[in-house]
């Protein structure tokens, strides 16, 4: 969802009096907030659908998909725009019962998806960086309005509560290592990132650790803390992606793996050091927009989606790469504060 708000702010510019709505799943509604672009976030009940399936409830589970059937309905779309195209976003996409459904051809349209969809945009190339291939989608459409330069707004008010939990002195770096429960294999070492804490410590730069609701995020992110030697603190609490967002853009730089996050960081402009390993480099681009660096080292394999068990090329990047890399993209940007 992150990587397609650009796409996504072209179709306000394109439609200015249109009703716009977005069907998101809950972990991401609280980022579409403060879009002033966006008129309603209608969001997937997909916990309480799992409950149900899982539960064998048949009456709860047909009442809840009945109550979203009859709110995509009600509302009488006239496109539905597919970003997605997997088989879940194609069924909803029929069942809103919009007359114009876009989605994506094979291979980026998955799992079925361009059976439901009443056109199909057909990319090349095949490998292209996520927020490219949304915005293709868009100009499938004929659209050529630009794009929101920082299509994620944060309120001045939710940013200045960042900057006083922040507390005084220069920004930090955001050092983000964990990662979602099902991608271990893009975390790099906690030695690693308190290597960096310790050399950007000497430049005088602060550096702070953010932390996600993966089942281990807290412990790893402990043992960045701890692998720092006091050259990093744990961020401030966050209640919500926007507030991590606020976080992120309070800070010089974020530094972390191939994760959600890093797109967050991008999309409210602050420079990203991007730590890959075995995922799709090109696929996986940072924003385009904003100031960004990649340290990547392989291990004999070809990009893939899962990567290995043993995460051998995450451990193979150097310190002394990332540090090079880190101090490379601060000395680029102005002191904020």
């Amino acid at each position: 969802m992150v990587r397609t708000l650009p796409a996504a702010s072209v179709l306000r510019a394109a439609y200015p009096h249109a009703r716009l709505t977005w069907l998101v799943e809950p972990p991401a509604a609280s980022l579409l907030e403060e879009l002033s672009w966006l008129d309603e976030v209608l969001v997937f009940p997909r916990p309480e659908l799992r409950r149900a399936l899982v539960g064998a409830r048949l009456p709860s589970l047909v009442r809840d998909a009945g109550r979203l059937v009859r709110s995509l309905r009600d509302r009488h779309f006239d496109l539905v725009v597919d970003f997605h195209s997997i088989l879940r976003s194609g069924v909803l996409s029929w069942l809103s019962g919009a007359p114009r459904r876009v989605g994506y051809a094979p291979p980026f349209g998955r799992e079925g998806a361009h059976w439901f969809a009443t056109e199909l945009a057909r990319l090349s190339p095949r490998r292209q960086s996520r927020f490219d291939r949304n915005e293709a989608l868009v100009r499938y459409l004929g659209l050529d309005q630009a794009m929101e330069p920082r299509p994620l707004a944060v309120s001045p008010a939710r940013l200045e509560l960042a900057r006083k939990a922040l507390g005084p002195g220069p920004a930090p770096v955001a050092l983000h290592p964990g990662t979602s429960d099902g991608t271990a294999h893009k975390r790099w070492t906690p030695e690693g990132y308190g290597a960096l804490a310790r050399a950007l410590a000497e430049d005088g730069t602060p550096s702070i650790v953010t932390c996600g609701p993966a089942r281990d995020d807290r412990a790893f992110a402990d043992a960045v803390i701890e692998a720092a030697g006091g050259a990093a603190r744990a961020a401030p609490t966050t209640a919500s992606l926007l507030d991590l967002a606020a976080v992120f853009q309070a800070s010089r730089l974020y530094v972390g793996g191939d994760t959600g996050p890093l797109h967050v960081a991008s999309l409210v402009g602050t420079p990203v050091l991007q730590l890959m390993g075995p995922t799709d480099p090109i696929e996986n681009q940072p924003f385009g927009e904003t100031p960004s660096r990649r340290v990547r080292v392989q291990i004999g394999c070809n990009p893939c989606r899962r990567g290995c068990a043993a995460a051998a090329c995450m451990r193979a990047i150097h310190p002394d790469a990332v540090i090079q890399a880190a101090r490379g993209l601060l000395a680029t940007q102005r002191v904020l504060r």
